[in-house]
């Protein structure tokens, strides 16, 4: 089963265009390195929860959207290696980076379920 790295970022509003042409450069460089599939949505139904939620749990702030995106490996190992080429990639190597990346949440996730699998 694939093996998921999952990203919750907020993006300021006025930097918007920047953050989508960084996730086009990554886009790239995830796929020539190996990834099966990268995937980038911008929040459109997020609400500010009263104890939990997307917006609560990076801080996001009414200047900021919210974004949600996923690579997909064949698994784990496949990820590692991906990962150690990407970040050796220099496409990659920019100090101006258009959200904060200290309240980024991210992770990895081996794959339960996937309805393609059942049938």
């Amino acid at each position: 089963m694939p093996y998921i790295d999952g990203f919750v970022l907020a993006v300021p509003k006025d930097k918007l265009e920047a953050y989508k042409a960084l996730a086009r450069t990554a886009c790239a460089v995830w796929m020539e390195h190996g990834a099966l599939d990268y995937v980038e949505c911008i929040g459109d139904d997020v609400p500010y929860g009263t104890l939990t939620s997307f917006p609560r749990a990076v801080m996001a702030t009414e200047d900021e959207v919210m974004v949600f995106s996923w690579i997909v490996y064949r698994d784990r190992a496949s990820r590692d290696a991906v990962n150690a080429k990407v970040m050796a990639d220099s496409r990659l190597k920019s100090s101006d980076m258009p959200f904060d990346g200290k309240r980024m949440i991210y992770g990895g996730f081996d794959t339960l379920l996937r309805a393609s699998d059942l049938g």
